[in-house]
This record gives C-alpha cells, sequence and structure tokens, in this order.
C-alpha cells in the first residue's frame, strides 16, 4: 500500500473518530461522567500523552515573549473550547453538536475579518450568510423534548460558542505554528489547558465513581481521550504530509455526515426536517468559505 494511499486512510481516520465522538461522548455523560469532569480527564490525559511524544521531537525553548500568546491559545482552545462543547453536548443532541461545531470555518472568515482586516469576497459573504441561516434554524426552531437533552437551545448556544472559540484559537495559534514545532506547542497548551479549567472540572472529576463504571464507559473514555485528542492529531499531521491541506480540508464535509449517521444507527438521535436544512445549508455555507476564488483573466 502506497504512502499517498495511506494519508488517504488517516485523514479519513481522523475525521470518522471526530464524527463518532459526538454519540460516543455524549453516551456516558451525565450517567457515568459528567461534562467538566470529562473534561478534567481529557486534559490531563493529553497532558500526558503529548509530553511524552515531545521527546521524539525537537527540543525548543519558548522566547519569553511567546508566552502571552500561548496562554491565549490555551484559554480559548484548551480551555472555553472543551468547557463550551462538553457542557453543550450533555444539554443538547449528537446530530446537534456534529452540524454546530462544523461552522467553525465561517466564523473563522468573519473574526479574521473583525482582528487581521483579512477581506470576505462576495463569495465568502454569501457562505457566511448561508451558514449563519442554518446555524440560527437550528438553535431557534431545532428544540425537542428528550430526557437526555434537558435544554436544547443553551446547548446550541454553547456549540457556537465552541466553533467561536476555536475559531479565534485557530488565528492566534497560526504565529506559533509558524515558529515551534507541533508538539512543542500541543504539551504547552495541554498542560495551561489543564490547569486553567482545574477550579471548574475538579469537583465533578471527584464524583466519577470508578468502582461502578461498566467496560463501555471505560472504553469511551478512553476512545475521546486516545482516539479524538491525540490519535486524530497524529492522523491528520501524517496525511499533510503526503496530500495538500485542501485535500485533508475535503474531509471536514464527511465530518458532519459520519456523525448523523453513526447517531441514528446507534439509536441515539434522530432526523428532522428542520436540522436536515440546517446541514444543507451550513454545509452549503462551509463550502463557500472554504472554496478559493479563482482569479480573473
Amino acid at each position: 500500500m502506497s504512502r499517498r494511499t495511506l494519508a488517504f486512510l488517516a485523514a479519513l481516520g481522523a475525521t470518522t473518530i471526530y464524527g463518532i465522538n459526538h454519540t460516543i461522548a455524549k453516551g456516558v455523560m451525565p450517567t457515568y461522567v459528567k461534562p467538566f469532569g470529562f473534561i478534567f480527564l481529557r486534559l490531563f490525559g493529553a497532558s500526558l500523552l503529548f509530553w511524552g511524544i515531545s521527546f521524539f521531537g525537537p527540543k525548543e525553548k519558548l522566547e519569553r515573549r511567546d508566552w502571552g500568546r500561548l496562554l491565549v491559545c490555551a484559554f480559548f482552545g484548551m480551555g472555553i473550547n472543551m468547557l463550551s462543547f462538553f457542557k453543550g453536548l450533555d444539554l443538547s443532541t449528537p446530530i446537534n453538536s456534529a452540524v454546530l461545531i462544523t461552522i467553525t470555518p465561517i466564523l473563522v472568515v468573519i473574526l479574521s475579518a473583525l482582528f487581521i482586516k483579512e477581506k470576505i469576497t462576495l463569495q465568502r459573504g454569501i457562505g457566511v450568510f448561508m451558514g449563519l441561516i442554518g446555524a440560527l434554524a437550528l438553535i431557534l426552531f431545532g428544540a425537542e423534548i428528550r430526557q437526555d437533552a434537558t435544554n436544547i437551545p443553551l446547548g446550541n448556544m454553547l456549540f457556537i460558542v465552541n466553533a467561536t472559540s476555536y475559531g479565534l484559537y485557530l488565528i492566534l495559534v497560526k504565529k506559533l505554528l509558524e515558529k515551534y514545532h507541533p508538539f512543542t506547542l500541543m504539551k504547552w497548551m495541554f498542560g495551561i489547558g489543564f490547569i486553567i479549567t482545574l477550579p471548574i472540572t475538579y469537583t465533578e472529576f471527584k464524583e466519577i465513581q470508578w468502582s461502578h463504571l461498566p467496560v463501555e464507559a471505560l472504553g469511551a473514555i478512553a476512545f475521546v481521550i486516545i482516539g479524538t485528542t491525540f490519535l486524530t492529531y497524529l492522523f491528520n499531521v501524517f496525511a499533510l504530509t503526503q496530500l495538500k491541506a485542501s485535500t485533508v480540508g475535503v474531509f471536514m464535509y464527511l465530518q458532519p455526515l459520519i456523525g448523523i449517521i453513526f447517531a441514528i444507527v446507534a439509536g441515539k438521535d434522530h432526523l428532522t426536517l428542520v436540522k436536515f436544512l440546517a446541514i444543507v445549508l451550513v454545509l452549503i455555507g462551509v463550502y463557500l468559505v472554504s472554496k478559493k476564488v479563482r482569479p480573473g483573466p
């Protein structure tokens, strides 16, 4: 099997893990692990994994002037991002989660225009409009009565907070990625994120009844820590060594579709007309903001 084929499989593997993560994480919350307790486990586990793998990367020392940006990246990328995602998933549904966090590229366009004065083209403007309409439709009209989703509108709003904070993180971390190896950044950002969120997450972590956790709950926790947080990163890094970034980016469109199909097949969610229309609008919006505009003749 060629390295290019392996790269395609790696990109598909990362997308699949991301897609099914919504349902798997939802399956253990809040019965076995409350959302903030899950964040404690994810950040602590990821910190150990990235600190461990960093010994195989270059030995870099962060310059003093870069620590401020690193702290802000950890705050948005590992703090607000994860707190809002897991609490949102606790209150809402896997399909809503899979759809709404996909709007991150749309929010990056808006935030880039606001903070670094990037121009929004007509094509991207239409994409932003369609994507936001889809997201708003899901927030305003996607409410259901479900025992496992106690406040869907609030949960959906938290997904928007999640996507926004992650969008800010992507903009801010770009300069650091141009300067340092990803392993160096990941080990510090996950470690700082763990410390920042500790006052919020520790109480729910202490409430976990480890002796009463079934095997499937332990498996789900391991999947989120090792699979979603660690393996997806390695898969994407390998894919990018063999494929163009634009090619790897195409797999982003599969993520909500995989998430939706898995949630339905697993019997954890169902597709409504509002959800379907929101999915179509969001995916078209993401496509338009991600598609490069060809220069005129």
